[in-house]
């Protein structure tokens, strides 16, 4: 009769196996994987900012008698002609002519730059001989050249009064 038990008891355990194997599958299926997938969404959704109007953040409301901000202009400072040669890439030499403007804020940095003007034409001018010629193609090369120049000029000048370097006139011969 033991026997019988132990083998009652065996036939218990074999079929009570399956069945926590099934619960375990219906509770990832029907519990974690849902909370995995509202989850993810969520969080694509943050990021992607299509939640800040709900979570209070995105743009801060215009008040009805605020002005628009419009841009002002600012004083031009026109800095004289540079010349130079261009680092030679083991061809024939190449001139870079550039003629260059100087927006300001103020006339205060007006007067800082031209008395400062010899040292900004000095560092102007060792930038520009150490440039290649494909170093000045395309916009990104333009664009990087702008915003080297403005450092500079921001650095001799001693202000950050300078809001922008103006191409007038480029030539490379």
């Amino acid at each position: 009769m033991a026997t019988d038990t132990l083998d009652e008891e065996v036939a218990a355990l074999a079929d009570m196996e399956p069945k926590r194997r099934s619960g375990a599958k219906k509770l990832l299926l029907f519990l974690i994987l849902p909370l995995f997938i509202l989850g993810g969404g969520g969080a694509a959704l943050y990021v992607s900012g299509m939640l800040d109007g709900l979570l209070g953040g995105g743009e801060e409301p215009v008040e009805a008698d605020a002005e628009p901000h419009a841009y002002v202009p600012g004083i031009f400072y026109e800095v004289p002609d540079i010349l130079v040669n261009l680092s030679d890439d083991g061809g024939r030499s190449t001139v870079l002519k550039i003629s260059i403007s100087l927006e300001l804020e103020s006339e205060e940095a007006r007067v800082q730059v031209e008395q400062w003007l010899p040292r900004i034409i000095d560092n102007f001018q060792i930038y520009l001989r150490e440039l290649s010629l494909n170093d000045l193609r395309g916009s990104a090369g333009l664009h990087r050249l702008r915003e080297e120049l403005l450092r500079r000029v921001s650095l001799a000048a001693g202000t950050d009064q300078i809001r922008d370097v103006l191409f007038r006139e480029m030539l490379l011969q």
